[in-house]
């Protein structure tokens, strides 16, 4: 029964969804503002159909109705509850649902958000949020749905989860990436809605320009943890994989960072408006490029779901229809915008628009990268491989002008700087961060390399400019508090975010120049040495878990003949499924990671470890939590506070 409510409540969402699709959409075009005035009551009966669906989706997996396909499928009686409802995402139907949901939460916020925006433009953002809505629901309806029964023939037990995905990392992961991508619909809503209304005015960038930047943090955050779930879960140590589906987030992250500075650009200057549209656009149909290779079958990916053509054909079609149709009106109505600011040369305007270009450059690079392999093998051109040595040697091209322009960013002014004034500013940071880069590395390790120097020093130059803006711009207050607090949180979000890319690039730089490991075969009591630390191996035990079964390899690590961690590295066996899992042991630091892996036992006795030192590796993630801090903070600015909204349209003829 309840399966069934599920699937009619998800079908009463789509009713009402054709309806916010239609209904504001036609009182736009017609002034009719009864009609759109309907909008938010439509955004929200379909949020609150679409959540008693995915409730009812938790509820059978909750209770073990493995009469739900979707159910028998991807957990079990022995599953912990918590995985329980991970498993609601888990595969590709449930993830499609989760999908539908936060496309419905986005919508209803945007509904109860936006009531200062004029109702022309609140309506038409609300209308192609709905058109989206109708796209994906039709997809999870007919092709996708979670609720297919096994009724009459069912299992009297589930296939489990896969033990991949039961781990802390995916709990969060997934939502956290889906509200980026889904969040970015926002963005595009905006911009085609102004495209409709033919106002491209700084209006809808300042009311754009929050939203874009949740859904940025919401991404960055997702992509942070997928990172850190690679890293922990996988076993082999590494923390990206230039893996298609890696590269699907990717993607539209590049783009969202690049609108992002467009949009400050627009909403304060008047310029870039056409590109920032554009970016608006293409950042929105990356983010559905990335469903298209997940969910298409095209690849093999652990974080893949391989499905069938037909479904992979409707998001391609899907797909064609937005980016095509949104391409369209852009170029209809593309003559028309007029930027409005004036800046020289020399301003942060034409840095911003430097910035646009290398993250762009960046996509495209990406995009070439992971589509050209797929493309070459479907036209039966025979296998190519474009792997990680030509995205490192790529990005590590574009890093020093990008990261050098993250340097520049803060002490630049808008429409024109005094050039000497920033020369001086400009030298004296870079002198401080060759001397301290150069002092770090070289009193740190024997062999530092050419471009690890490099990269070090351009993540110190972006924190030692970001320091001297701030100091210099305290520093006519009567005290620092008082200088700090009216920098404004939009200052601050952008110094976190430049300053959080500056751990990233050092965190990448340094645990790839500097991270060791070892195989090792082991019996007790053997010690095995590695960067300054002995690992002593004390042997194995049993383990017994709620769904699995295995052996804990158990290690003292030692340095300097004085304990630092006991470390239990573990071979699962997943009782339901009969898959061996390797879950690797790691004490984690501020500046290293001691990372341990169990391998296989020998005939006689022994058994393989693989150890890994990776230095600063945490950096890396740090960096991705301060960048999305930044986007999340600049939410709470008072420019973007709601505030009361006048009932009307502001145009002539509106009919009530």
């Amino acid at each position: 029964m309840i399966p069934e409510l599920g699937f009619l409540s998800l079908t009463i969402a789509m009713a009402l969804c054709i309806l916010l699709c239609i209904y504001p959409l036609w009182g736009a075009h017609t002034g009719n503002l009864r009609l759109m005035r309907a909008a938010p009551a439509l955004a929200m009966g379909q949020f609150v159909f679409v959540l008693l669906s995915y409730l009812a989706l938790v509820y059978t997996s909750l209770h073990d109705d493995f009469t739900v396909a979707y159910v028998a499928n991807n957990s079990s009686s022995v599953l912990p509850w918590y995985y329980k409802i991970t498993s609601t995402w888990g595969n590709h139907e449930g993830a499609m649902l989760v999908w539908v949901l936060i496309q419905a939460f986005w919508t209803v916020l945007v509904a109860m958000l936006s009531k200062s925006l004029p109702w022309l433009l609140r309506a038409r953002v609300l209308g192609v949020l709905g058109f989206l809505g109708v796209g994906f629901m039709s997809y999870t309806l007919l092709l996708s749905s979670p609720f297919e029964s096994l009724l009459p023939y069912f299992p009297v037990e589930g296939r489990d989860l896969n033990p991949l995905l039961q781990d802390p990392g995916m709990i969060i992961h997934p939502p956290l990436l889906y509200m980026g991508y889904v969040g970015l619909s926002v963005s595009f809503s905006f911009a085609i809605a102004a495209l409709l209304t033919g106002k491209l005015d700084n209006t809808w960038a300042k009311w754009s320009r929050p939203w874009t930047m949740a859904a940025w943090a919401f991404l960055t955050l997702g992509i942070t943890i997928g990172s850190w779930w690679a890293y922990a879960e996988l076993g082999w140590g590494g923390w990206w994989f230039w893996d298609p589906v890696e590269n699907a987030s990717l993607m539209p992250w590049l783009v969202a960072t690049a609108l992002i500075h467009s949009l400050s650009a627009t909403e304060k200057r008047g310029v870039f408006k056409s590109w920032t549209v554009l970016l608006a656009i293409a950042a929105f149909s990356l983010s559905l490029l990335g469903t298209f290779i997940v969910r298409s079958g095209i690849i093999v990916s652990v974080h893949a779901f391989a499905t069938d053509p037909a479904r992979g054909s409707f998001i391609l079609a899907f797909l064609l229809v937005v980016v095509g149709g949104s391409l369209l009106l852009y170029a209809l109505r593309v003559a028309e915008v007029k930027s409005e600011g004036r800046y020289q040369l020399f301003s942060r305007e034409v840095a911003l628009w430097l910035n646009n270009i290398f993250l762009v450059v960046a996509t495209l690079i990406v995009l070439l990268g992971t589509l050209l392999p797929l493309v070459h093998k479907e036209l039966g051109l025979g296998s190519i491989s474009i792997g990680t040595p030509f995205f490192n040697q790529m990005f590590s091209i574009l890093l020093v002008p990008f990261a050098s322009l993250l340097a520049l960013g803060p002490m630049l002014r808008w429409k024109q700087n005094k050039i000497k004034l920033v020369f001086n500013k400009y030298a004296l940071s870079l002198l401080i961060s060759v001397i301290v880069s150069s002092a770090w590395l070289f009193s740190s390790y024997e062999e530092v390399k050419v471009m690890t120097l490099v990269a070090v020093m351009l993540a110190v130059w972006i924190v030692v400019t970001s320091l001297i803006d701030i100091g210099l711009k305290v520093a006519d207050s009567t005290s620092i508090l008082l200088g700090l607090k009216k920098l404004g949180l939009s200052y601050w979000a952008m110094i976190l975010g430049h300053i959080g890319f500056a751990f990233v690039i050092a965190g990448v730089a340094l645990t790839s120049a500097y991270s060791v490991d070892r195989s090792v075969k082991m019996n007790p009591g053997d010690i095995a040495s590695l960067n300054e630390y002995d690992y002593r191996f004390e042997g194995v035990k049993s383990i017994q878990g709620k769904n699995f079964t295995g052996h804990a390899g158990v290690v003292t690590v030692l340095k300097e003949n004085k304990f630092v961690v006991e470390l239990y590295a573990e071979k699962r066996l997943y009782t339901i499924g009969k898959q061996f899992m390797t879950e690797a042991a790691i004490d984690d630091g501020f500046t290293r990671d001691l990372y341990l892996a169990l391998g296989e036992q020998f005939d006689n006795g022994a058994w393989s470890l693989r150890i890994y030192h990776k230095p600063f590796v945490r950096w890396m993630w740090l960096g991705g939590i301060i960048i999305a801090l930044g986007g999340f903070l600049i939410l709470f600015d008072k420019r973007y506070r709601r505030r009361q909204a006048p009932q009307t349209t502001g145009n002539k003829g509106v009919m009530a």
